[in-house]
């Protein structure tokens, strides 16, 4: 049998989380990655911290304010100090398993232009193939002319386990690569390369094939060719993730 790879962007999936508080709707966790553990994983150095809850996949909208407020907090203790967001909401809006960066960007407040010392202002990219222009050469020329404190990059994200799908909001500052989780590897996101803090935040909404079978067959051989597999009513759940970051965001820089 070959040798299985968990294919994830979830810090939780691919180390022992170290801290977790539960208040019976949002579960807390937080991973630090450190050098050593960055190369023994092949995963970037960092703070990760996930919020598990189960209210988007259960439609309970009455809880949702609870949640932002949680991820609020949680963004807010990533930026605190920063006044000055650039929101990135990356990703294809034309797929919609790929489009919670630019249904975030489209609820975002912006207001860079009324209030010049504290303020977001959002960009939403599209991808390489809709622009032919790398994500990476936007944004870094956004940033160096709006000259933010710092970038907070949205996107969806792959999961190794399909109880995660819409379930987990994952916050680091690690920074990001588009397009990793579905192996279309694109210039990293982060500080090194854009020159200020980045704080990426995403929502696992597909997962690949060989996890399902691991999940139900104890096996991957069965996928053949691998595919990448989403939840049939996707387009409700990046909605929702949507509403619930974006009032995250926009609260954590109020």
């Amino acid at each position: 049998m070959r040798e299985y790879i968990v294919n994830t962007d979830m810090a939780v999936e691919f180390y022992k989380h170290s801290h977790k508080t539960d208040d019976g709707l949002v579960r807390y966790y937080e991973v630090e990655v450190d050098s050593a553990l960055a190369e023994k994983l092949g995963k970037p150095r960092g703070k990760y911290a996930t919020l598990e809850t189960q209210v988007v996949l259960a439609g309970n909208s009455a809880e949702y304010d609870r949640v932002s407020d949680a991820l609020c907090a949680c963004i807010g203790g990533y930026c605190g100090g920063y006044d000055k967001a650039l929101v990135v909401g990356l990703g294809n809006p034309d797929l919609t398993a790929d489009a919670l960066g630019d249904r975030v960007f489209k609820r975002l407040a912006v207001n860079r232009h009324v209030s010049p010392d504290k303020y977001i202002c959002a960009l939403t990219p599209n991808v390489l193939g809709m622009t032919g222009i790398e994500s990476y050469d936007i944004i870094c020329a956004v940033a160096e002319r709006v000259q933010p404190d710092v970038v907070v990059v949205v996107d969806a994200l792959t999961a190794a386990a399909t109880e995660r799908i819409a379930s987990a909001f994952q916050v680091t500052d690690s920074g990001i690569t588009p397009g990793s989780g579905v192996d279309n590897h694109r210039r990293r996101l982060d500080s090194r390369s854009l020159g200020r803090p980045v704080v990426s935040i995403g929502v696992p909404l597909v997962v690949y094939s060989s996890t399902i079978a691991r999940e139900y067959c104890s096996t991957d051989e069965c996928c053949g060719r691998d595919m990448i597999v989403t939840p049939k009513d996707v387009d409700i759940l990046v909605e929702d993730c949507a509403k619930i970051i974006a009032k995250a965001i926009n609260g954590a820089f109020a």
